[in-house]
């Protein structure tokens, strides 16, 4: 098992002048390390990635002990290109993976985790018009994954895993994406090529993605509670 953080993006909604996973949050924590210290709870730090872009050198400073992957072109491509990079040189193993700027409490991996095949963690308390949404078949898989799915049962939280089983087509399917793609149109892609794809259901936990300022308002009222 080996897990990546996609932490590349300049973040520009939030309005910071240093990479989103680097704000701080009330409980003097920032968000990539909160990250990292529940997933080293699993998976120990050697098999940590961290994709780096903007400003990179203020994550490598900071976690000198994990792994970075430069995206030297973060500022023209997006998550799909990202975790490509970060998958080209692993083999043979399950992969999770989290979008940089989330914050969840700790029973959050717990689920994906014990799940040992291909899934995305999912929210169904709420479906965003502007978020990743899903539906399933009559077997309960993943069957449309995108932001345009008419009558969602729920959106996308940014945490995923792809079996072992499914990695090589899951590279394909990224070296597929446009340079803007989010990594979802490469989900959505092995979807429609009948990949077994399970939605995880952990809106009993908190699990909130940081885009602006509203939005770590509300994680920094929490924040003591989870």
């Amino acid at each position: 098992m080996k897990a990546i953080i996609l932490a590349a993006g300049v973040g520009s909604r939030l309005e910071r002048s240093i990479p989103k996973p680097l704000t701080k949050l009330d409980n003097n924590e920032t968000i990539i390390e909160r990250q990292l210290n529940f997933l080293n709870e699993y998976i120990p730090k050697k098999d940590i990635s961290i994709i780096v872009g903007y400003k990179k050198e203020l994550i490598i400073n900071q976690f000198p002990n994990y792994k970075t992957i430069y995206n030297k072109h973060y500022s023209e491509t997006n998550t799909a290109k990202s975790l490509m990079l970060g998958l080209a040189k692993i083999y043979d193993e399950d992969i999770i993976w989290i979008n940089g700027d989330v914050v969840f409490n700790k029973m959050v991996l717990e689920p994906i985790m014990n799940f040992n095949e291909s899934c995305m963690l999912v929210n169904t308390m709420s479906v965003g018009e502007e978020e990743i949404k899903y539906t399933v078949d009559p077997n309960g898989y993943i069957n449309q994954v995108s932001k345009v799915v008419s009558n969602g049962l729920g959106e996308a939280v940014g945490i995923n895993r792809i079996s072992k089983a499914h990695l090589t087509e899951f590279k394909k399917a990224l070296e597929e994406c446009n340079q803007n793609d989010y990594f979802e149109h490469a989900l959505e892609i092995m979807v429609k090529r009948n990949l077994k794809l399970s939605p995880i259901d952990i809106s009993d936990s908190f699990c909130m993605e940081i885009d602006f300022k509203s939005d770590l308002e509300l994680v920094n009222k929490n924040i003591q509670k989870i």
